[in-house]
Protein backbone atom coordinates (compact mmCIF):
# COMPACT_ATOMS: atom_id res chain seq x y z
CA UNK A 1 0.00 0.00 0.00
CA UNK A 2 2.00 3.48 -0.96
CA UNK A 3 2.05 6.06 1.57
CA UNK A 4 1.42 9.32 1.80
CA UNK A 5 2.88 12.33 4.19
CA UNK A 6 5.02 10.38 5.91
CA UNK A 7 8.19 12.05 5.51
CA UNK A 8 9.80 15.89 5.12
CA UNK A 9 7.61 18.53 6.26
CA UNK A 10 4.22 17.22 5.68
CA UNK A 11 5.13 14.08 8.01
CA UNK A 12 2.19 13.39 10.79
CA UNK A 13 3.83 14.95 14.07
CA UNK A 14 1.88 12.04 16.24
CA UNK A 15 1.90 8.65 14.47
CA UNK A 16 -0.36 6.95 16.94
CA UNK A 17 -3.52 8.72 17.13
CA UNK A 18 -5.95 7.61 20.18
CA UNK A 19 -9.54 7.80 18.70
CA UNK A 20 -12.68 7.46 21.03
CA UNK A 21 -15.70 5.84 19.44
CA UNK A 22 -18.93 4.83 21.06
CA UNK A 23 -20.45 1.54 20.54
CA UNK A 24 -22.63 2.69 17.51
CA UNK A 25 -23.12 1.47 14.10
CA UNK A 26 -22.36 5.19 12.94
CA UNK A 27 -18.77 4.79 14.07
CA UNK A 28 -17.72 2.98 11.56
CA UNK A 29 -15.86 4.74 9.42
CA UNK A 30 -13.36 5.07 11.96
CA UNK A 31 -13.02 1.22 12.73
CA UNK A 32 -12.64 0.60 9.64
CA UNK A 33 -10.10 3.00 8.44
CA UNK A 34 -7.96 0.80 11.00
CA UNK A 35 -9.31 -2.49 10.19
CA UNK A 36 -8.60 -1.92 6.72
CA UNK A 37 -5.20 -0.48 7.55
CA UNK A 38 -6.05 2.70 5.72
CA UNK A 39 -4.12 4.93 8.74
CA UNK A 40 -1.03 3.02 7.90
CA UNK A 41 -1.49 4.75 4.46
CA UNK A 42 -1.12 7.60 5.76
CA UNK A 43 1.76 7.29 7.94
CA UNK A 44 -0.67 7.30 11.16
CA UNK A 45 -1.83 3.64 13.59
CA UNK A 46 -5.35 4.21 15.12
CA UNK A 47 -5.67 2.92 18.65
CA UNK A 48 -9.41 2.99 19.32
CA UNK A 49 -10.52 3.30 22.83
CA UNK A 50 -14.04 2.58 23.27
CA UNK A 51 -16.38 4.60 25.56
CA UNK A 52 -19.22 4.44 27.39
CA UNK A 53 -20.89 7.70 27.71
CA UNK A 54 -21.08 10.45 25.89
CA UNK A 55 -19.84 12.83 29.13
CA UNK A 56 -17.36 10.31 29.42
CA UNK A 57 -15.97 11.07 26.05
CA UNK A 58 -15.88 14.96 26.23
CA UNK A 59 -13.83 14.90 29.60
CA UNK A 60 -11.45 12.28 28.05
CA UNK A 61 -10.85 14.79 25.15
CA UNK A 62 -11.09 17.70 26.76
CA UNK A 63 -8.06 16.08 29.20
CA UNK A 64 -6.35 14.85 26.33
CA UNK A 65 -6.45 10.87 27.27
CA UNK A 66 -7.85 10.97 23.27
CA UNK A 67 -7.19 12.76 20.90
CA UNK A 68 -10.02 12.56 18.52
CA UNK A 69 -13.35 11.22 18.86
CA UNK A 70 -16.23 9.99 17.53
CA UNK A 71 -18.72 12.26 19.14
CA UNK A 72 -22.06 13.98 18.57
CA UNK A 73 -21.96 17.05 16.25
CA UNK A 74 -23.68 19.23 18.91
CA UNK A 75 -21.81 18.30 21.57
CA UNK A 76 -18.66 19.50 20.38
CA UNK A 77 -20.81 23.17 19.92
CA UNK A 78 -21.79 23.18 23.12
CA UNK A 79 -18.54 22.76 24.56
CA UNK A 80 -17.56 25.79 22.29
CA UNK A 81 -19.92 27.79 23.61
CA UNK A 82 -19.82 26.86 27.14
CA UNK A 83 -22.71 25.41 27.37
CA UNK A 84 -23.06 23.37 30.99
CA UNK A 85 -19.37 23.49 31.71
CA UNK A 86 -15.99 25.07 30.69
CA UNK A 87 -15.45 26.92 27.24
CA UNK A 88 -12.98 24.95 25.16
CA UNK A 89 -12.51 25.85 21.20
CA UNK A 90 -13.19 22.92 19.84
CA UNK A 91 -12.47 21.27 16.29
CA UNK A 92 -14.90 19.18 13.60
CA UNK A 93 -12.68 17.55 10.99
CA UNK A 94 -15.00 15.91 9.12
CA UNK A 95 -18.87 14.35 8.86
CA UNK A 96 -18.92 11.02 9.75
CA UNK A 97 -22.78 10.18 8.76
CA UNK A 98 -25.48 11.63 7.78
CA UNK A 99 -29.13 9.64 8.85
CA UNK A 100 -29.73 6.66 10.96
CA UNK A 101 -30.97 7.59 14.42
CA UNK A 102 -34.34 6.90 15.71
CA UNK A 103 -37.39 8.05 17.81
CA UNK A 104 -38.82 4.86 19.90
CA UNK A 105 -41.45 4.60 21.69
CA UNK A 106 -42.33 1.97 24.13
CA UNK A 107 -44.62 -0.90 22.97
CA UNK A 108 -46.90 0.22 25.70
CA UNK A 109 -47.80 2.88 23.80
CA UNK A 110 -49.02 1.41 21.04
CA UNK A 111 -51.25 -0.97 23.10
CA UNK A 112 -53.04 2.27 24.26
CA UNK A 113 -53.57 3.47 20.48
CA UNK A 114 -50.79 5.61 20.60
CA UNK A 115 -48.51 4.89 17.40
CA UNK A 116 -47.80 8.21 15.87
CA UNK A 117 -46.93 11.91 16.59
CA UNK A 118 -50.62 13.15 16.84
CA UNK A 119 -51.31 10.40 18.62
CA UNK A 120 -48.33 10.75 21.17
CA UNK A 121 -49.29 14.88 21.41
CA UNK A 122 -52.77 13.52 22.29
CA UNK A 123 -52.17 11.60 25.26
CA UNK A 124 -49.91 14.05 26.53
CA UNK A 125 -52.09 17.05 26.43
CA UNK A 126 -54.84 15.01 27.70
CA UNK A 127 -52.86 14.81 31.24
CA UNK A 128 -52.98 12.26 33.97
CA UNK A 129 -49.30 11.54 34.20
CA UNK A 130 -45.98 13.06 33.07
CA UNK A 131 -44.43 11.34 30.34
CA UNK A 132 -40.27 10.55 30.06
CA UNK A 133 -38.39 10.65 27.31
CA UNK A 134 -34.44 9.96 27.03
CA UNK A 135 -31.60 11.59 24.86
CA UNK A 136 -27.96 10.77 25.16
CA UNK A 137 -26.47 14.17 26.03
CA UNK A 138 -28.09 17.78 26.83
CA UNK A 139 -26.39 19.37 23.75
CA UNK A 140 -25.81 16.36 21.18
CA UNK A 141 -27.78 15.62 18.05
CA UNK A 142 -30.48 13.31 19.67
CA UNK A 143 -31.42 15.83 22.69
CA UNK A 144 -32.10 18.53 19.64
CA UNK A 145 -33.93 15.74 17.20
CA UNK A 146 -35.74 14.92 19.95
CA UNK A 147 -36.97 18.40 20.91
CA UNK A 148 -37.31 19.06 17.37
CA UNK A 149 -39.64 16.01 16.79
CA UNK A 150 -41.84 16.94 19.77
CA UNK A 151 -42.65 20.76 19.32
CA UNK A 152 -43.32 19.87 15.66
CA UNK A 153 -46.52 17.99 17.14
CA UNK A 154 -46.78 21.09 19.44
CA UNK A 155 -45.46 19.64 22.79
CA UNK A 156 -43.27 21.44 24.69
CA UNK A 157 -40.29 19.35 25.35
CA UNK A 158 -38.91 21.26 28.41
CA UNK A 159 -42.57 21.90 29.88
CA UNK A 160 -44.70 19.65 28.71
CA UNK A 161 -42.49 15.96 29.20
CA UNK A 162 -39.35 15.33 31.27
CA UNK A 163 -36.04 14.70 29.13
CA UNK A 164 -33.91 12.81 30.70
CA UNK A 165 -30.25 11.70 29.46
CA UNK A 166 -28.75 7.87 29.17
CA UNK A 167 -26.02 6.30 27.59
CA UNK A 168 -27.09 4.50 24.12
CA UNK A 169 -26.30 1.46 25.21
CA UNK A 170 -28.67 1.44 27.84
CA UNK A 171 -31.98 2.76 26.07
CA UNK A 172 -33.41 -0.69 25.22
CA UNK A 173 -32.76 -1.95 28.79
CA UNK A 174 -34.38 1.25 30.51
CA UNK A 175 -37.06 1.18 27.97
CA UNK A 176 -38.08 -2.21 28.99
CA UNK A 177 -38.35 -2.00 32.15
CA UNK A 178 -40.85 1.26 32.08
CA UNK A 179 -38.40 4.45 33.16
CA UNK A 180 -39.71 5.78 30.43
CA UNK A 181 -42.01 6.80 27.22
CA UNK A 182 -39.65 6.49 24.46
CA UNK A 183 -35.88 7.71 23.59
CA UNK A 184 -33.80 8.90 20.62
CA UNK A 185 -30.29 7.28 19.88
CA UNK A 186 -28.41 5.95 17.28
CA UNK A 187 -28.54 2.75 16.12
CA UNK A 188 -28.33 -0.37 16.46
CA UNK A 189 -30.23 0.39 20.11
CA UNK A 190 -33.52 1.21 18.53
CA UNK A 191 -33.66 -2.31 16.61
CA UNK A 192 -32.47 -3.52 19.95
CA UNK A 193 -35.74 -2.48 21.45
CA UNK A 194 -37.42 -3.72 18.53
CA UNK A 195 -36.25 -7.18 18.61
CA UNK A 196 -36.68 -7.77 22.49
CA UNK A 197 -40.53 -6.23 22.24
CA UNK A 198 -40.04 -3.05 24.29
CA UNK A 199 -40.20 -0.45 21.79
CA UNK A 200 -41.27 0.36 18.49
CA UNK A 201 -39.74 3.10 16.05
CA UNK A 202 -42.33 6.16 15.87
CA UNK A 203 -39.96 8.29 13.86
CA UNK A 204 -36.23 8.05 11.62
CA UNK A 205 -33.76 11.34 12.12
CA UNK A 206 -34.58 11.65 8.63
CA UNK A 207 -38.40 11.86 8.78
CA UNK A 208 -37.13 15.13 11.12
CA UNK A 209 -34.36 15.79 8.98
CA UNK A 210 -33.39 14.31 5.54
CA UNK A 211 -29.73 13.78 4.96
CA UNK A 212 -28.79 15.62 8.66
CA UNK A 213 -25.50 15.43 9.65
CA UNK A 214 -24.81 12.93 12.02
CA UNK A 215 -21.56 12.29 14.15
CA UNK A 216 -18.64 14.48 13.59
CA UNK A 217 -14.83 13.48 13.48
CA UNK A 218 -13.86 15.68 16.08
CA UNK A 219 -10.51 17.11 18.49
CA UNK A 220 -9.98 19.72 20.42
CA UNK A 221 -8.55 22.79 18.87
CA UNK A 222 -5.31 22.98 20.75
CA UNK A 223 -4.52 19.26 18.92
CA UNK A 224 -5.97 19.92 15.78
CA UNK A 225 -3.66 23.25 15.79
CA UNK A 226 -0.27 21.39 17.13
CA UNK A 227 -0.93 18.16 14.60
CA UNK A 228 -2.32 19.36 11.32
CA UNK A 229 -0.26 17.49 9.55
CA UNK A 230 -1.98 13.86 11.69
CA UNK A 231 -5.07 15.43 11.61
CA UNK A 232 -5.32 15.67 7.73
CA UNK A 233 -3.86 12.24 7.41
CA UNK A 234 -6.58 10.92 9.88
CA UNK A 235 -9.32 12.47 7.43
CA UNK A 236 -8.17 11.20 4.55
CA UNK A 237 -7.83 7.79 5.98
CA UNK A 238 -11.69 8.24 7.33
CA UNK A 239 -12.82 9.46 3.97
CA UNK A 240 -11.35 6.14 2.23
CA UNK A 241 -13.14 4.32 4.68
CA UNK A 242 -16.12 5.99 4.46
CA UNK A 243 -16.02 5.61 0.48
CA UNK A 244 -15.22 1.89 0.84
CA UNK A 245 -18.68 1.95 3.20
CA UNK A 246 -21.25 3.15 0.73
CA UNK A 247 -19.17 0.94 -2.17
CA UNK A 248 -21.05 -2.00 -2.03
CA UNK A 249 -23.39 -3.73 -0.08
CA UNK A 250 -21.01 -6.35 0.94
CA UNK A 251 -18.86 -3.99 2.41
CA UNK A 252 -21.69 -3.23 4.88
CA UNK A 253 -22.07 -6.49 5.48
CA UNK A 254 -18.45 -7.13 6.36
CA UNK A 255 -18.18 -3.96 8.42
CA UNK A 256 -21.83 -5.44 10.25
CA UNK A 257 -19.44 -8.35 11.15
CA UNK A 258 -16.84 -6.53 12.63
CA UNK A 259 -18.98 -4.00 14.55
CA UNK A 260 -21.17 -6.36 16.37
CA UNK A 261 -17.51 -7.89 17.59
CA UNK A 262 -17.49 -7.13 21.72
CA UNK A 263 -14.44 -4.72 21.08
CA UNK A 264 -16.61 -2.53 19.14
CA UNK A 265 -20.56 -2.13 19.07
CA UNK A 266 -20.95 -5.91 20.94
CA UNK A 267 -24.50 -6.70 19.14
CA UNK A 268 -26.23 -9.17 17.45
CA UNK A 269 -24.96 -8.54 13.06
CA UNK A 270 -28.39 -8.89 11.99
CA UNK A 271 -29.56 -5.95 14.53
CA UNK A 272 -26.53 -3.37 12.82
CA UNK A 273 -26.93 -5.05 9.08
CA UNK A 274 -30.42 -4.47 8.33
CA UNK A 275 -30.70 -0.26 8.81
CA UNK A 276 -26.99 -0.50 7.64
CA UNK A 277 -29.00 -1.10 4.44
CA UNK A 278 -31.96 0.90 4.80
CA UNK A 279 -34.40 -2.19 5.82
CA UNK A 280 -36.80 -1.06 8.03
CA UNK A 281 -39.49 -2.05 10.26
CA UNK A 282 -41.02 -0.31 12.89
CA UNK A 283 -42.11 -3.23 15.16
CA UNK A 284 -45.81 -2.56 14.71
CA UNK A 285 -46.15 -4.79 11.04
CA UNK A 286 -44.77 -1.88 8.62
CA UNK A 287 -41.41 -3.26 6.17
CA UNK A 288 -40.23 -0.23 4.39
CA UNK A 289 -36.87 0.39 2.18
CA UNK A 290 -35.49 3.65 3.55
CA UNK A 291 -35.12 6.48 0.59
CA UNK A 292 -32.45 8.29 3.18
CA UNK A 293 -30.73 5.52 5.19
CA UNK A 294 -27.37 6.21 6.69
CA UNK A 295 -24.81 7.27 4.14
CA UNK A 296 -21.17 7.41 4.95
CA UNK A 297 -20.32 8.97 1.96
CA UNK A 298 -22.49 9.92 -0.71
CA UNK A 299 -19.70 10.98 -3.12
CA UNK A 300 -18.07 13.57 -0.07
CA UNK A 301 -21.41 15.08 0.11
CA UNK A 302 -21.95 13.41 3.94
CA UNK A 303 -18.39 14.33 4.65
CA UNK A 304 -17.77 17.79 4.06
CA UNK A 305 -18.37 19.77 7.36
CA UNK A 306 -20.92 22.79 5.72
CA UNK A 307 -20.91 25.92 8.48
CA UNK A 308 -24.45 25.35 8.30
CA UNK A 309 -24.53 22.01 9.92
CA UNK A 310 -22.66 23.28 13.09
CA UNK A 311 -24.92 26.21 12.95
CA UNK A 312 -28.19 24.92 13.15
CA UNK A 313 -26.91 22.84 16.28
CA UNK A 314 -26.56 26.31 17.61
CA UNK A 315 -29.92 27.73 16.42
CA UNK A 316 -31.31 24.72 18.23
CA UNK A 317 -29.44 25.61 21.43
CA UNK A 318 -30.08 29.23 21.73
CA UNK A 319 -34.56 27.88 20.77
CA UNK A 320 -33.91 25.65 24.44
CA UNK A 321 -32.16 28.56 26.27
CA UNK A 322 -29.06 26.34 26.18
CA UNK A 323 -27.28 29.66 24.45
CA UNK A 324 -28.57 32.72 26.58
CA UNK A 325 -27.90 35.22 23.89
CA UNK A 326 -26.89 35.20 19.94
CA UNK A 327 -23.45 34.46 18.96
CA UNK A 328 -21.86 35.48 15.64
CA UNK A 329 -23.33 31.88 14.17
CA UNK A 330 -20.97 32.01 10.68
CA UNK A 331 -17.75 33.10 12.82
CA UNK A 332 -18.03 30.69 15.37
CA UNK A 333 -19.25 27.92 12.30
CA UNK A 334 -15.88 28.92 10.41
CA UNK A 335 -14.04 28.87 13.44
CA UNK A 336 -15.07 25.15 14.44
CA UNK A 337 -15.04 23.51 10.99
CA UNK A 338 -12.31 22.99 9.70
CA UNK A 339 -13.02 23.38 5.92
CA UNK A 340 -9.41 23.81 4.67
CA UNK A 341 -7.50 20.95 6.57
CA UNK A 342 -10.67 19.19 5.45
CA UNK A 343 -10.00 20.25 1.26
CA UNK A 344 -6.52 19.76 1.51
CA UNK A 345 -7.23 15.42 2.88
CA UNK A 346 -9.98 15.11 -0.18
CA UNK A 347 -7.25 15.90 -2.36
CA UNK A 348 -5.52 13.23 -1.00
CA UNK A 349 -7.74 10.88 -0.87
CA UNK A 350 -9.30 11.71 -4.20
CA UNK A 351 -12.79 13.04 -2.69
CA UNK A 352 -14.52 15.62 -4.49
CA UNK A 353 -15.07 18.32 -1.70
CA UNK A 354 -18.16 20.83 -2.61
CA UNK A 355 -17.56 24.53 -3.12
CA UNK A 356 -19.99 26.01 -1.02
CA UNK A 357 -19.82 26.25 2.54
CA UNK A 358 -23.42 26.15 3.09
CA UNK A 359 -26.24 23.79 1.95
CA UNK A 360 -30.36 23.79 1.89
CA UNK A 361 -32.24 21.78 3.78
CA UNK A 362 -36.38 20.83 4.39
CA UNK A 363 -37.09 20.02 7.99
CA UNK A 364 -40.39 17.96 9.12
CA UNK A 365 -42.43 21.13 9.93
CA UNK A 366 -41.83 22.79 6.25
CA UNK A 367 -38.74 24.97 7.70
CA UNK A 368 -36.16 25.88 4.93
CA UNK A 369 -32.76 25.57 6.88
CA UNK A 370 -29.87 26.97 4.21
CA UNK A 371 -27.76 28.94 7.15
CA UNK A 372 -28.71 32.49 6.27
CA UNK A 373 -30.19 34.64 8.87
CA UNK A 374 -29.41 32.13 11.82
CA UNK A 375 -30.78 34.42 15.03
CA UNK A 376 -34.08 34.99 12.99
CA UNK A 377 -34.19 31.01 12.33
CA UNK A 378 -33.71 30.45 15.92
CA UNK A 379 -36.43 32.99 17.13
CA UNK A 380 -39.30 31.96 14.33
CA UNK A 381 -40.75 28.67 16.20
CA UNK A 382 -43.84 29.03 18.17
CA UNK A 383 -42.13 26.68 20.70
CA UNK A 384 -39.19 27.60 22.38
CA UNK A 385 -37.64 28.04 26.04
CA UNK A 386 -37.34 31.90 26.73
CA UNK A 387 -38.75 34.41 24.78
CA UNK A 388 -36.18 35.86 22.08
CA UNK A 389 -35.29 39.52 21.69
CA UNK A 390 -36.78 41.08 18.76
CA UNK A 391 -39.25 37.83 18.78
Amino acid sequence: MAHAFVSGSDRPEKTVIRAGFMPLTDCAPLVMASVLGLDDKYGIKLDLCRQHSWSGMRDRLLQGEIDVAHVLYGMLYGVENGIGGVTRRMAVLMNLSRNGQSITLARALARQGIADLPQLAAAIRKGGRRFAFAHTFPTGNHAMFLYYWLAAGGIDPLRDVQAVTVPPSQMAVNLAAGHMDGFCAGEPWSTRALLDGSGFTAATSQDIWPDHPGKALGATAAFVDANPHASRSLIAAVLEAARWLDAAGENRDAAAEVLSSPGYVNADRHAIAARLHGEYENGLGRRWTDPDPVRFHADGEANFPYLSDGMWFMTQHRRWGLLRDDVDYAAVAARVNRVGLYREAAVLAGVPAPSSLTRRSVLMDGKVWDGSAPAAYAAAFPIRRVALAGA
